[in-house]
């Protein structure tokens, strides 16, 4: 018996490494190849994948590889990069506050509650579900902060942990009736999403609202801001440096495995590009007259997507979550425990969700009986799909959520400053939408068409 459980485990590894293609890092499938081609050379000549041979080639190689990324189908952040350039030049254009710092201060503050919800959505698609529940699941975290901190007076940080609590055990009750009871993820969330909303609701009592108390944890959230310029700037500095960090040990690692790895030029092109974008917003939230400073929100939604991102690349829980989505049938027969996998993703979700309720809360001025509906689901949603993250699961960065709601809040955020109204945002981020779902659509059946899938 003891044989029998080592087994599944040396095969994880392969597993691994074959849901950690679809994240478009590249980097198990290079080593996988890389052993491949050496084992091969001992018995017969072969031929060297010319993937290996892009970052040896210089510019002239990432531009081929480009082209074969695009033939292929794999387009990658690509289509929302060319939107939100798009967008920022269209309203600049019609108004020139668009990109001015209490416009971009606005963008980040209200970008971070959804943007953190879409962080959780994003561990259900990758599992290739959906979690129809996260606008409840926020009001109902709202609505047990407010209770327990305003109305009976609990420690306001206890308060707060107690609500994220309350989203993590919410999600995990949803994992576990589709992972072990056996009813699909859209019924369960979709119940989840009309119970919840009655909780709420008997939650807040008879006078559905409790406004924040002033100098709270909660209204901090959405309301304070670094005014020391040293603040922004070293939080830019402390991103490049962390980022050419993570280039030069990725270049170590693969050094070490015999593996191609980036020239330092490139790794000086790609840190300077990082560092020119950081330290210009860093300015335009500092330096203009008037400017309030860096937004404590911004800086939390970025601390949950640098650490969410850790998690699903560079641990083997994120290549577990990865092999699931591609192939639940595999993964288990790898040793992967999938329903462990499943209701940890659907906790994961809950409990961003409860924090994202905070932050609505912040920015309402207070729990109510409604906190969480109307479009807040699908704006959570959208911004995941919209960011890069497939439907169909197994494919998708973390970083989808912050792209796709820059996307989504940069619309709302330029149609309000030309005063259009709320009903053709509300079709113009429905059309952005469904590109993007047909632009996932057409790359993975050209991938397939490609043999790439």
């Amino acid at each position: 018996m003891s044989d029998l459980k080592k087994e599944p485990v040396a095969e994880k590894e392969p597993v691994a490494e074959a849901a950690e293609t679809t994240t478009e890092v590249a980097e198990a499938p290079e080593a996988t190849e890389a052993v491949d081609t050496a084992g091969a050379t001992e018995t017969a000549p072969a031929a060297v994948d010319p993937r290996l041979l892009v970052r040896e080639q210089g510019l002239a190689g990432y531009l081929n590889d480009f082209k074969r990324r695009v033939r292929g189908g794999e387009l990658g952040s690509l289509p929302v990069i060319i939107g939100l350039i798009v967008i920022a030049i269209v309203f600049q254009l019609k108004n020139s506050s668009f990109l001015s710092a209490d416009s971009l201060a606005n963008i980040g503050v209200y970008t971070s509650g959804l943007g953190i919800m879409a962080v959780g959505i994003v561990f259900v698609l990758l599992l290739g579900e959906i979690d129809l529940s996260v606008g409840s699941v926020a009001g109902v975290g709202a609505a047990v902060w407010a209770v327990l901190s305003v109305t009976h007076g609990v420690n306001d940080n206890l308060a707060v942990l107690i609500a994220i609590a309350v989203g993590i055990a919410i999600g995990a009750l949803h994992g576990f009736f589709f992972a072990k009871i056996g009813v699909p993820a859209f019924v369960v969330t979709l119940a989840g999403f009309l119970g919840w909303s009655g909780l709420q609701i008997w939650l807040m009592g008879k006078e559905g609202s409790i406004n924040t108390p002033s100098g709270s944890l909660v209204e901090n959230l959405t309301g304070y801001y670094f005014q020391d310029k040293a603040a922004a700037y070293g939080l830019a500095l402390v991103a490049v440096l962390a980022y050419a960090g993570s280039l030069l040990l990725d270049t170590k690692r693969r050094k070490a495995a015999a593996l191609p790895a980036r020239p330092l030029s490139e790794i000086l092109l790609r840190t300077g590009v990082v560092a020119v974008i950081s330290f210009a917003v860093a300015y335009v939230l500092n330096e203009p007259a008037g400017a309030r400073g860096l937004p404590l929100a911004l800086v939390l939604f970025l601390a949950v997507l640098v650490i969410a991102d850790f998690v699903v690349r560079r641990t083997t829980y994120g290549r577990q979550i990865f092999a699931v989505g591609g192939n639940a049938e595999a993964a288990r027969r790898a040793g992967i425990n999938v329903n462990r996998i499943r209701i940890s993703v659907f906790a994961i979700s809950g409990m961003l969700a409860a924090f994202g309720g905070l932050f609505i809360a912040s920015l309402s001025g207070g729990a109510t009986k409604n906190l969480g509906s109307g479009n807040t689901l699908m704006n959570v949603i959208a911004a995941a799909v919209i960011g890069g993250t497939s439907l169909f699961g197994g494919r998708g960065k973390i970083w989808s959520a912050l792209l796709g709601m820059l996307v989504i809040q940069s619309i709302q955020q330029g149609l309000n400053l030309l005063g259009m109204a709320s009903e053709i945002q509300y079709m113009i981020t429905g059309a952005v939408l469904l590109a993007a779902v047909v632009i996932d659509s057409v790359s993975r059946r050209t991938q397939k068409t490609a043999g790439r899938t």
